[in-house]
């Protein structure tokens, strides 16, 4: 389980592509401190294994490298990186540490469009689309992930469009990816899994009650 919380900017090394498949050698000291042979890291919030078939050869030099298989390139913008690329880098959180962000399980559940960036004195505002199957999961005030990072939504639109806004301090413009996605970048979405949870238990009851 992640909290969002990003602990470094790390940097797509290598890409290999495999039938249905595709191996990522990333660069990220931080997170490869501690990090061994099925380790598990986010990366732009998606939770990947690290595999290690050298005998730790692969977490030289401060990378590792993570199998993607073809579900999780289909469902994510992972497959839109290339070597040079920064990506959001989180390890999982540790039982005793705190509790920065909000439930993330690196499960990503769809992608959205960066639409516009609006510029403020202290703060950026940045508005993402939203597939309509997601729509019902967000809130205003509420958490959403994107591409891995922990934030709260100021604003949804609903609608066959629907789009909500974030606002990022400094801090999260200079520390990750979202400082730099200009309009028509894809970003990773994984919606509040207490939501999803809550839909379903409320459905089942409502059907055991006919």
């Amino acid at each position: 389980m992640f909290t969002g919380i990003i602990e470094e900017l790390g940097e797509i090394v290598a890409i290999e592509n495999l039938p249905d498949a595709a191996r990522y050698t990333v660069r990220g000291p931080v997170v490869t401190s501690d990090a061994v042979h099925g380790a598990s890291i986010a990366v732009n919030g998606v939770c990947l294994t690290v595999v290690d078939e050298t005998g730790a050869a692969s977490l030289k030099g401060g990378e590792f490298t993570a199998d993607v298989m073809a579900e999780s390139l289909s469902r994510s913008s992972l497959g839109d990186l290339k070597p040079g690329d920064p990506v959001n880098l989180e390890r999982p959180m540790v039982a005793n540490g705190r509790f920065g962000g909000h439930i993330v399980q690196g499960h990503v559940d769809g992608t959205g469009t960066v639409l516009e960036r609006t510029p403020g004195e202290h703060w950026e505002l940045v508005r993402v689309s939203l597939p309509a199957g997601l729509a019902r999961y967000v809130v205003e005030k509420g958490s959403i992930t994107v591409d891995g990072i922990s934030l709260t939504v100021s604003d949804i639109t609903d609608g066959e469009q629907p789009d909500f806004t974030v606002s990022l301090i400094p801090a999260t413009l200079a520390q990750t990816t979202l400082g730099v996605k200009q309009p028509g970048a894809r970003v990773n979405l994984e919606v509040d899994v207490i939501a999803k949870y809550t839909e379903k238990l409320l459905g089942a009851a409502a059907g055991s009650a006919r």
